[in-house]
């Protein structure tokens, strides 16, 4: 049995930074995650992407985002349950609420912060007859070390912020990289677009527009792509690693059958106060949720992290008015008293 003040459900980069403002206010926190490690995404799918639209960091890879993040809640002494899938949920009499692993596990907090990101998630694959053949034999729908496409040719394709970031990064690592999308707009970020423009312009990369991939080839593994083109018709195109990157297919999983209110695979939440979820005393921050106007972005998952623990604060102690400091006046107080930097993460893995 774990008892604690909030119980965040996600150890993402939005579930870890939740441990820092609750531990500004002086509350514990246990996370929960399916993942046998933390980092969510950032550290499973692409911890060698680079991110560029946290503060004060032009660039950062996930993978270093989540080692800094580790080391921000240090000093709080945050316990975790890795490798294990929160499954049910049930309001006790007390008004704490009483949440179940799939292993069994019983966790106790009087507030829940689901930080589950996208939840659990598969790529979305393109209609290739032959694809499942070449999977781990150079078609790879998640880029986990770009080292293994050093010097090697590189095929992508899409049209979101993935595609044009993967084929920014690649382009000084591989031999050669060609971006194939089927329409000439991209998805993505404008500033990106230019990146990839500007380097298709200096011969960097190659892009190929209103084209799609329509065949592999290749005995054993990947040897070339056939590419369809509006005008060009069938071109095939010599490469070692196809590299399809059309997004995730997000599913909730058990969070889904908790009684929240879900909307298009989201958990609604109401942005005008504090994130909190239909049912009280349950918040959900990050990815997992939806309001309007939502951005799906880590920097916006930081914001609803910190508003809504500023809420479960009132609900773990009723009555005490909780005075709002500054860090730049009282920096970062562990829960014994002294100011850390730096300290050596705290795991418990049940």
């Amino acid at each position: 049995m774990i008892k604690t003040d909030i119980l965040i459900i996600g150890a993402g980069p939005v579930g870890l930074f939740t441990v820092f403002e609750a531990g500004l206010l002086k509350l514990r926190c246990h996370l929960i995650d399916a993942l046998p490690h933390l980092g969510g995404q950032c550290s499973e799918i692409y911890p060698k992407k680079p991110i560029y639209d946290i503060p004060a960091y032009p660039e950062i890879l996930a993978g270093d985002l989540i080692e800094n993040l580790k080391k921000q809640i240090a000093p709080f002494q945050p316990t975790y349950t890795l490798g294990e899938r929160a499954e049910t949920i049930d309001k006790l009499e007390d008004g704490d609420f009483k949440v179940t692993t799939n292993k069994g596990t019983e966790h106790y907090a009087a507030a829940v912060i689901i930080a589950g990101g996208l939840g659990s998630f598969e790529p979305r694959k393109p209609p290739i007859p032959n694809i499942s053949a070449y999977e781990d034999c150079g078609v790879t729908y998640i880029i986990k070390d770009p080292e293994i496409f050093r010097n090697k040719r590189v095929v992508i394709s899409g049209g979101g912020d993935s595609a044009l970031d993967w084929t920014i990064f690649l382009a000084n690592v591989a031999s050669e990289v060609l971006l194939v999308h089927r329409k000439n707009e991209f998805r993505g970020a404008k500033d990106s677009v230019e990146k990839v423009s500007e380097l298709a312009y200096k011969g960097k990369i190659k892009l190929m527009t209103e084209a799609e991939v329509k065949e592999i080839h290749g005995n054993g593994k990947v040897e070339s792509v056939t590419i369809n083109h509006s005008k060009d018709g069938n071109v095939e195109i010599l490469c070692d690693y196809f590299i399809p990157l059309f997004g995730l297919l997000p599913k909730l999983g058990p969070i889904a059958s908790w009684g929240l209110e879900i909307e298009k695979n989201a958990i609604k939440v109401n942005n005008a106060l504090d994130y909190s979820t239909n049912i009280p005393g349950i918040f959900a921050v990050g990815d997992v949720n939806t309001y309007p106007g939502k951005l799906k972005l880590i920097l916006c998952g930081f914001h609803e992290a910190t508003i809504a623990v500023q809420y479960a604060y009132n609900i773990i102690n009723p009555g005490k008015k909780y005075l709002m400091k500054y860090t730049t006046v009282n920096g970062i107080t562990g829960f014994n008293g002294e100011t850390k930097k730096g300290e050596k993460e705290v795991i418990k893995s049940v």
